[in-house]
């Protein structure tokens, strides 16, 4: 009889047991089970990025015929008194930075997305824009007015401004996605998403290659 109520106990603690370790992994499986957020997010920024690209027109390139920096002068405007668009743009994008009574950086440290460097001098940093302007100017904006090539070089809103690495702005130059990609392949998404986001709010033109590349930069994401 001691025998039998003693296997009993012992039963009964297994059986607790069990129901304890299965209590206590399902939540650990639902939780596995849910996609991070940050991957959700960009799956839905691609979705509505292949959407947009959807609706741009497919041309061949313009001539670069006409084309200089000046058409798109004064570059770096001055906002918010004496902050220029670059010295806000450094501030925006960098940490612990500091500027002195012009609104300069004077000390900072900034991360480039295209090749992964950080840089802690404001000396070793460009102001990229996404779309270049000769890009640009080769997919519609060479017909535009002088005041809209101004705002779009001065852009804060859409990302077309974006603080990297003075070789990675150096060895991007005035290429577009389908011969030149950030070395960092982990920002082929965001890059490919900005692109589109600024083409599709100033309705520059796509051409069949750039429009491939894109696409291709999508599945990345």
């Amino acid at each position: 009889m001691s025998m039998g109520m003693g296997q009993t106990k012992i039963f009964l603690r297994r059986a607790a047991h069990v129901a304890v370790l299965a209590l206590v992994a399902v939540p650990v499986a639902v939780v596995l089970a849910a996609p991070p957020a940050a991957a959700r997010s960009e799956a839905g920024s691609a979705a509505l990025a292949r959407r947009m690209l959807a609706q741009l027109k497919v041309a061949r390139a313009l001539s670069i015929r006409g084309y200089s920096r000046d058409r798109f002068r004064p570059h770096w405007p001055d906002r918010k008194g004496r902050c220029s668009t670059r010295e806000l743009v450094l501030a925006r994008d960098g940490r612990r930075v500091r500027r002195n009574a012009a609104c300069h950086p004077v000390r900072g440290v900034w991360h480039s997305p295209y090749d992964g460097k950080v840089l802690r001098s404001e000396r070793l940093v460009d102001i990229d824009h996404v779309v270049p302007l000769a890009y640009a100017w080769r997919s519609g904006a060479k017909r535009w007015s002088p005041a809209k090539r101004r705002a779009f070089a001065g852009d804060l809103r859409r990302g077309e401004l974006l603080t990297v690495s003075h070789s990675a702005n150096i060895a991007k130059g005035g290429r577009g996605p389908q011969s030149w990609r950030p070395q960092r392949r982990a920002y082929w998404c965001r890059y490919a998403t900005t692109w589109i986001g600024v083409k599709h709010h100033y309705r520059l033109f796509v051409t069949p290659k750039e429009k491939v590349a894109l696409l291709n930069m999508l599945r990345t994401c």
